[in-house]
């Protein structure tokens, strides 16, 4: 199974602000001085940037417009809602949010189909939003599909019941560990595993900081061994600037590319770029007004398509 492709769902935002039902538990948001048009449109114009990169160097790039209507600030950030499976799966996930609930539209599923994948079944999670309990798809869970594990910070936003359920039904080993990060003088729970974790074909960018219990640290890194991945580790400070919200692709000629954002890059010593640069070219771009009041980054606006071709 592959672990990365060269394709990729991203939804550019029509309605973007900090969101105000994700700030209670997503400690990454801040407001910024500027009027509800501007932030969109500075949004607008890093998203457009984005593309425009990943395009160029060979990336496949299915862009769906969001619509005003729809009053969706996160749509930007696709990978929460949904994931698509190289045996024709998609799946839909249960949100902690309300105003994200509406980002799930059959017409972004439709859109893919259009592109000539094939989508055979949807497996739906949503239904445990009933009972208040989430599991926020790639953004709750970082997926080692070529090792068949499954990586999940335990949250609001990832629940453990429901996490089981998904690595039963594909088949993936659960690794489960609680993550924290500082928060005035508190120490708050994570809250999607995409901030503190990325998995590439032969490496794995960690704060390992985050992970608090001595035991579950090891039983992480265990894993990752296993897996035979270069362990790249990150420091909390790093964290907060998106160091490891990043995501490995294909590009063109089968060149692999690690997609981040600007402020995740300057925050890279040398030897951890050193170290990257071994799996991929690395993109960086600037997503500052995106991150600030969204609280996510690069990876988070990716969702990747392992479809097969209808």
């Amino acid at each position: 199974m592959d672990q990365i492709t060269n394709t990729l769902l991203m939804i550019r935002p029509a309605v973007f602000r900090m969101n105000e039902e994700t700030a209670v538990n997503n400690y990454f948001q801040e407001a910024i001085k500027a009027g509800p048009l501007e932030i969109t449109r500075r949004a607008q114009s890093e998203f457009d940037a984005m593309v425009a990169l990943l395009r160029e160097r060979g990336v496949v790039v299915i862009v769906v417009q969001d619509e005003p209507k729809f009053d969706t600030p996160d749509a930007v950030f696709p990978n929460n809602w949904v994931s698509f499976h190289d045996d024709g799966q998609a799946v839909l996930y249960p949100m902690f949010a309300k105003n994200r609930r509406r980002e799930r539209r059959e017409s972004v599923l439709e859109a893919i189909e259009a592109q000539g994948y094939q989508i055979n079944n949807v497996m739906d999670y949503t239904s445990a939003e009933d009972a208040e309990v989430y599991l926020e798809g790639t953004g709750s869970m970082i997926l080692d599909r070529a090792n068949s594990k499954a990586y999940c910070a335990l949250s609001s936003r990832a629940d453990e019941d429901i996490f089981i359920e998904f690595c039963e039904d594909f088949e993936m080993d659960p690794v489960l560990f609680y993550a924290y990060q500082n928060v005035g003088k508190q120490r708050l729970p994570i809250y999607h595993t995409n901030v503190l974790m990325c998995i590439g074909e032969r490496f794995c960018v960690v704060c390992l900081e985050a992970i608090d219990a001595p035991t579950e640290r090891k039983n992480v890194l265990r894993h990752l061994r296993e897996s035979k991945k270069e362990i790249i580790a990150i420091s909390e400070e790093q964290l907060h600037q998106f160091a490891g919200n990043m995501l490995q692709v294909i590009g063109a000629d089968g060149q692999r590319l690690i997609v981040m954002s600007a402020s995740a890059k300057a925050a890279l010593s040398p030897d951890q770029i050193e170290a990257l640069e071994k799996h991929g070219a690395i993109l960086d771009v600037d997503l500052s007004t995106i991150e600030t009041c969204g609280g996510g980054s690069a990876r988070c606006m990716m969702a990747e398509v392992f479809l097969p071709k209808a």
